[in-house]
């Protein structure tokens, strides 16, 4: 008999949602997990490690929330968990921990029906066996989610703690390589708010001007902290606010609404996301900033 049921595995991930409802905007994998560990009493064999590393527990939850996933009730993005509003639903009307993680199996057997050549079989509890055909799809999913966690863990762990003028450096390196032409980078000192000017053509004429304001700092930019940079930008300028702590809901609400001043925030994955797709137009020196090397692994499918 299987040491892991359905039911076992559907608590599992009800206290799972629970923790990551009440993180609106998402919650790191990592903490999400040592959150859920601190909820429930583990038994031994849960506690206990897999030869090839990591604990058991976190796998089993790992691996059910492929599930999730597919069912369209759990989004992974860069390491972070986020419910969507199906999934706030299912966790409504599905208060039975045995059913809740029954309908996420049946949604994920649904999804893996319409794949091409996808041979689906009913799976019992979640006891790994790698000979499954279903099974080892997930685990590609699992190897797959925890080396993008770490990939990123480590780039957002660089560029957090970049020197603050080396990193307004990598913005306008960006902007170069996105064929903007940067005609000032504000020197070590005083800024009066604005840290970089760029136009769409290399004379300067043709609008609109660009003027970036670039914060590396921990905590997010407030609504007050926008609008002091909105204030700097004229009727034909363009105003981008780039910030590895992110901004606040107000602040963002006040961009979106924005009428007469255009201004896009741009935070630390936007950012990497930015970089990554321009980085074959970056120049070697610019690359040597934020240095990246593609690692093939072996994609989930869909």
């Amino acid at each position: 008999m299987a040491e892991i049921t359905r039911r076992r595995t559907g608590e599992f991930l009800r206290e799972l949602f629970n923790i990551l409802m009440a993180s609106p905007e998402g919650l790191q994998a990592s903490a999400a997990l040592q959150a859920l560990a601190g909820r429930v009493t583990l038994t031994p064999y849960e506690a206990d490690s897999y030869e090839s590393g990591g604990r058991r527990f976190e796998k089993i939850v790992r691996f059910a929330t492929v599930d999730c996933v597919k069912a369209g009730w759990l989004v992974k993005d860069k390491g972070i968990w986020t419910i969507t509003d199906e999934g706030r639903e299912a966790y409504r009307v599905l208060p039975d921990p045995e059913a809740f993680y029954r309908r996420a199996c049946k949604l994920y057997a649904e999804w893996r029906a319409a794949q091409p050549d996808a041979e689906v079989r009913a799976t019992g509890a979640v006891e790994m066996d790698v000979d499954e055909p279903d099974t080892s799809a997930k685990l590609v999913s699992v190897t797959f989610e925890e080396a993008e966690e770490q990939a990123w863990a480590e780039i957002s762990a660089y560029l957090r703690a970049m020197n603050p003028y080396d990193f307004q450096d990598l913005v306008a390196d960006l902007l170069r390589a996105m064929s903007y032409h940067v005609t000032w980078v504000s020197p070590p000192g005083k800024d009066g708010g604005l840290d970089i000017l760029a136009w769409p053509d290399a004379l300067g004429t043709r609008p609109p001007r660009v003027k970036v304001q670039v914060k590396r700092q921990q905590q997010a930019v407030s609504v007050d902290g926008l609008r002091s940079f909105m204030a700097l930008l004229g009727d034909d300028d363009v105003g981008l606010f780039v910030c590895t702590g992110g901004f606040t809901r107000d602040a963002e609400s006040e961009a979106r609404t924005q009428e007469k001043r255009r201004v896009t925030l741009i935070g630390l994955e936007k950012l990497f996301d930015l970089w990554d797709g321009h980085y074959e137009k970056l120049t070697d020196q610019a690359r040597r900033r934020l240095p990246l090397r593609s690692i093939r692994f072996l994609a989930p499918n869909g």
